[in-house]
């Protein structure tokens, strides 16, 4: 059980994803995590007044199932199988995140300064996560899917799209992190 409850090698994730993108080019399937909110609103009737949400959500069900399964496997992972204060972030990262006045998880998996509960308190918080909501809910159809979906299922496909649109989500980051993040706070 040790070896679970440790942090894997890159190269046995890499791996059984790299198996699980087999197995679905083999039952001519992609991966996405985006594309379920498509399959969602199509559950709910939506699609005989959207046309965009007409689409035969019965066939996408499995994909249903993968983020269930995701969710689920998150949820066990961080409440039964880790221990985050062993998360190592470099000094560099606490002291620039300091900076903005971001404080350091400090043995959780994520500032609370950003996730904790407090930030329902502030309008400006509450804006700047709608306002991240909408975005990334308009770039990912922009997009034509998510990084899951391309940066997983589109490159192992060797589909132009999704490299070009990886590019962009890694531009995007970067710009976010160096130019943008300092701004807004």
């Amino acid at each position: 059980m040790n070896t679970i409850f440790q942090t894997w090698h890159w190269s046995i994730s890499g791996f059984l994803i790299g198996l699980i993108m087999l197995s679905l080019l083999y039952f001519g399937k992609n991966f996405g995590m985006s594309s379920n909110l498509q399959t969602l609103c199509s559950m709910t009737g939506i699609g005989k007044k959207v046309s965009f949400f007409d689409i035969d959500w019965k066939s996408k069900r499995w994909n249903l199932v993968v983020v269930l399964g995701a969710m689920l496997g998150g949820f066990v992972a961080v409440h039964f199988m880790s221990d985050p204060s062993n998360v190592a972030i470099n000094t560099k990262t606490i002291a620039q995140l300091a900076a903005l006045g971001i404080d350091a998880p400090n043995g959780q998996l994520e500032p609370n300064f950003l996730f904790g509960n407090q930030i329902f308190e502030s309008p400006k918080k509450i804006f700047i996560l709608i306002m991240g909501g909408v975005l990334i809910g308009f770039g990912t159809r922009y997009a034509g899917g998510c990084t899951s979906g391309h940066a997983i299922s589109g490159l192992s496909n060797l589909q132009l799209p999704s490299l070009k649109a990886v590019i962009g989500f890694f531009i995007g980051g970067l710009i976010m992190t160096h130019f943008l993040l300092p701004l807004i706070f």
